[in-house]
């Protein structure tokens, strides 16, 4: 009966994902070959983006491996943000993964004897924001290389684990698809170095391998966990009856169900998420996330009313309530002023509203997040080799996973100490007694949401911790604490930028804030004595998107997830909620995780926020009127918030003039300022999450639109371009590898320059999307989340969801037009600079020489030889060189000194004294200066002058 179940529901799913088919790992691998092919022949590949940060939050850990024989050496795997490494305990890290096709990781592991390195690709944690991989990784040099040794449909790995004695022999949990169902998930074991893999463990399509385990001192021993989950945009099932434990005893090449009913460890429906741990032969450790549901609190008499009074209260009752006990309700829980004892009883009594209104008026998204009363966390223990399992905590173990284990379910045993355990979740949790009792180890300067943690085996209370916020060291058993977070991996959600003199960065990042500072500052230890970041935290949560008022920078508005929206005065520290409220009665909106805001390029006291309806402010935030009907399909029967909007965007050429996406697929546009809408999105792919909208800024019929189908597993861009307003479309996304399209943007100044950011990188377009050119010279293969132009500055600001911020200046790019690209050569203008006497010289002894530079742009529409001449404005030669070319832009960098010839042609000519740097050069006085290009029957030439 079971398999029959199984059966008809694996059907029900691939019916379901018959409308919108994953993605192939053939189709993803040719992807990574196309953009392999385009990075070789891009016209921008010479164009450099700059990393300016931030490091000081960190991002998601995912796990470490530390060396055996000096712990002061280890790798630190992040999720979305690539694979470090450390030879001075963490106090500085290199990027080793970053010459690799991908920087989302599951699991890591090495084999510290021979060098070699695993990586399995594809975050474990399933989240909305667990990118998917690309197989297996293997480097046999230290991540100087790496080679794909199979797996590629795995898209989430879960545990890899290597014989310690035999280094060919690895057995890989994989935890499979994250959206859909799959075969390619299981256990699967080479015993040749990954040149073939065997499934030992298959369980069914939804069903994959999520943690791994063997004896210390006995390979053939293992365990795997096996987790029964189905993700969707709208609803999060962690748990089902497939959820369990297996053991091998023959080293991962078969395998025996130890969870049966008989057991003692929980089966069926509620089993989530399952952690493994094991001390020895006989002793094993799990922890579960258990989705059962908590027994109900026998009734205790209370002076406070609570939202599940109101669930099952009658007409009657309610009105009997003191007034007194029912203001204090709606105060504490933030009802409007306007609603409170005596005029919701008359709302009541006209029958316009319920008491069960008053406990749904506070349920939304986030509340639901927390409140679910399901068991959570629990700790057992085999001491049978696990034959049989004993439930180690007789309380629960609250404020640790809440109702989102998922996120979890990480647990680690002394190996020196049978009794001491280690459970990770929002905080970190040691036992000394086997799981019976626990105390929180989590400290001041260690972030919560816990996914890694590592034991010295030769000295107890050593531990080195990841998480949300980077890597922790601790060597008294968690008493103190250092943070070691140098590593530009933050996870940002949303950018922005304002106008000042530099002008600052805004950002929103997962689980850690909305952080701001300058685009030039500079990233290094400094402010570990001033006790001041150049980066600085405006807001906690979830960090989410960021509009800054253009009139005084001060201003701004951002806030964590669903919807949670402030005005922050940053003059004063003064923060006001800004939340669109629903009426009582009324169903709650909808806010997405990611809500969208936006401020009217028109007015600056007008602001735009959506939720299921499209809501506008005329005051800055402080009243809201909604200027739409619900612009979903209407949501859907779930646990995650859905039939909501997403991304909105309002014409710089009509105030009222705006466009809204939803993330059930959905497009409409108002010409009259929400007095009407029309649905624009009828030709679309259906059911796609719409990730921009946006508005031309140079043609007021034009509009274009992103869609993204990660949540279906369906990796192909989608982009498209309209020039009536949406009548009809026309697809632009032509020769963009297959990665989800997260991010778009219009260039301010060229009409025709178009970015892209996709799961797994950077995009340009110097023809309004008729061709692409990959740009990512300087930034990994890395999720793209947003990307902002700074006008003023000329500068694309990249957010990426894994390596922080990039910039690139583009004002070379702005000139790329029609023209250009018709010519053979062309140099452009390049900026005046100033001289200075501190030109290869230092300030004091152990200052290391200042070096100007100049760098001139030129475009050559072949690959070739050239000369570079430059001269003064009369025509003497100071310096020259042959640069080999590529087809493209390149740029000649030149450091503003005399060669040797040219100081002597110079001086022949001038009768002045030239001064040699302490560097040995001598650099050119003030003047004006040409530089000419020439090569292939072509010259080009620009001037500059050193002021």
């Amino acid at each position: 009966m079971k398999k029959t179940l199984f059966f008809c529901s694996f059907l029900i799913l691939q019916t379901i994902f018959a409308q919108h088919a994953p993605t192939t790992s053939a189709q993803v691998l040719e992807g990574l070959k196309q953009k392999k092919e385009m990075a070789e022949n891009s016209v921008v590949k010479n164009i450099v983006l700059e990393n300016i940060g931030p490091s000081i939050m960190s991002g998601r850990v995912v796990d470490l491996d530390v060396n055996p024989t000096d712990p002061t050496e280890f790798y630190v795997a992040y999720a979305s943000g690539g694979l470090w490494h450390t030879s001075n305990n963490g106090t500085s890290f290199t990027p080793i993964l970053d010459n690799s096709n991908t920087q989302n990781i599951g699991d890591i592991a090495v084999d510290w004897s021979n060098n070699i390195i695993w990586v399995g690709t594809g975050e474990n944690n399933s989240s909305r924001s667990s990118y998917a991989g690309i197989g297996i990784l293997k480097s046999t040099d230290g991540g100087k290389t790496w080679q794909n040794m199979g797996l590629e449909d795995s898209h989430h790995i879960g545990r890899i684990l290597i014989n310690p004695n035999n280094p060919n022999e690895v057995v890989v949990g994989v935890t499979g698809h994250l959206y859909s169902p799959n075969e390619e998930r299981g256990v699967y074991k080479t015993t040749d170095g990954g040149n073939t893999w065997q499934k030992t463990l298959f369980v069914n399509g939804t069903t994959g391998i999520i943690d791994m385990a063997s004896a210390p001192d006995n390979f053939n021993i293992q365990y795997a966990a096996a987790w029964e989950k189905d993700r969707k945009a709208w609803n999060f099932s962690g748990n089902g009856p497939a959820s369990s434990i297996y053991k091998s005893v023959d080293g991962g090449s078969s395998w025996t169900l130890v969870t049966t009913p008989q057991s003692g460890f929980p089966t069926g429906n509620g089993v989530g998420r399952i952690g493994l741990a094991v001390f020895d032969d006989n002793t094993v450790y799990a922890i579960h996330d258990s989705q059962f549901r908590r027994e109900k609190k026998q009734e205790v008499k209370k002076d406070k009313l609570t939202k599940d009074d109101f669930k099952t209260m009658d007409q009657a009752s309610f009105l009997a309530l003191d007034n007194k006990k029912l203001n204090d309700y709606l105060k504490t829980n933030g009802f409007q002023e306007k609603y409170r004892a005596e005029n919701v009883k008359n709302m009541v009594r006209d029958g316009a509203v319920k008491p069960i209104d008053l406990a749904k008026y506070l349920e939304n998204a986030n509340s639901l997040l927390f409140d679910t009363p399901v068991v959570g966390a629990e700790v057992y223990r085999s001491d049978d080799a696990g034959t049989t399992w004993k439930k180690m905590n007789a309380k629960y173990i609250d404020d640790l996973f809440y109702s989102y284990g998922y996120y979890f379910a990480q647990i680690r045993v002394d190996p020196s100490d049978k009794e001491k355990i280690y459970i990770a979740g929002v905080p970190l949790l040691a036992s000394s007694d086997g799981g019976k009792t626990f105390s929180s180890i989590g400290k001041e300067n260690v972030h919560a949401d816990h996914h890694a943690l590592w034991i010295n085996p030769k000295r107890p209370g050593h531990l080195i911790n990841g998480n949300d916020g980077g890597i922790n060291i601790t060597y008294d058993d968690g008493k103190h604490w250092t943070k070691n977070n140098s590593t530009k991996v933050g996870q940002f959600y949303a950018i922005n930028v304002d106008n000042e003199e530099p002008y600052n960065v805004y950002g929103g990042l997962q689980d850690n804030g909305v952080w701001k500072g300058a685009h030039n500052n500079v990233e290094n230890s400094q402010w570990l004595q001033t006790g001041k970041n150049p980066w600085q935290r405006i807001m906690g949560g979830d960090g989410m998107q960021v509009q800054i008022d253009n009139r005084n920078s001060n201003t701004v508005y951002t806030g964590f997830q669903f919807g949670n929206y402030y005005k922050l005065d940053l003059s004063k520290g003064k923060s006001t909620a800004i939340q669109p409220k629903h009426k009582l009665g009324e169903s709650p909106y909808r806010f997405n995780w990611q809500t969208p805001i936006l401020l009217s390029k028109h007015n600056q006291d007008i602001l735009y926020l959506g939720s299921n309806k499209l809501h506008r402010s005329l005051n800055q935030g402080e009243d809201w009127e909604a200027i739409s009907g619900d612009l979903t399909k209407g949501g859907k029967q779930g646990n995650v918030a859905y039939g909501t909007l997403t991304t909105i965007s309002e014409s710089p050429f009509k105030f009222g003039l705006l466009y809204v996406g939803s993330d059930d697929g959905l497009v409409h546009v108002s010409h009259n300022g929400g007095g009407s809408w029309e649905n624009i999105s009828a030709s679309f792919p259906k059911d796609l999450w719409v990730s921009e909208v946006a508005a031309s800024q140079h043609k007021k019929e034009r509009v274009y639109v992103a869609l993204n189908g990660y949540r279906w597993d369906d990796f192909t861009p989608y982009l498209f371009m309209s020039e009536d307003y949406g009548k009809n479309w026309k697809s632009i996304s032509n020769n963009i590898p297959d990665s989800p399209i997260n991010a778009f943007v219009e260039d301010p100044k060229n009409q025709n320059l178009l970015f892209v950011g996709t799961d797994n990188g950077l995009y340009v377009s110097f023809d309004r999307g008729e061709t692409w050119e990959l740009f990512q010279n300087g930034m990994p293969n890395v999720a793209v989340h947003d990307l902002v132009v700074q006008p003023q500055a000329k500068d694309l600001l990249v957010g990426t969801h894994g390596r922080s911020i990039y910039k690139a200046d583009i004002s070379i790019l702005q000139q790329m037009t029609t023209d250009v690209f018709s010519k053979n050569l062309v140099a452009f203008d390049v900026d005046n600079i100033k001289h200075s006497p501190k030109w290869g010289n230092s300030s004091y002894t152990w200052d290391k020489p200042q070096t100007p530079g100049l760098d001139v742009h030129f475009f050559s529409s072949t690959q070739g030889s050239y000369t570079a001449k430059v001269t003064t404005a009369n025509g003497t030669e100071v310096s020259s060189t042959v640069i080999d070319a590529q087809k493209g832009l390149n740029i000649l960098s030149y450091d503003v000194a005399f060669s040797k010839k040219g100081k002597s042609n110079f001086l022949k000519k001038n009768k002045m004294k030239l001064t040699e740097a302490q560097d040995g050069k001598t650099y050119l006085p003030k003047g004006s200066y040409v530089v000419e290009i020439s090569g292939n029957g072509n010259t080009a030439s620009v001037q500059f002058k050193i002021e």
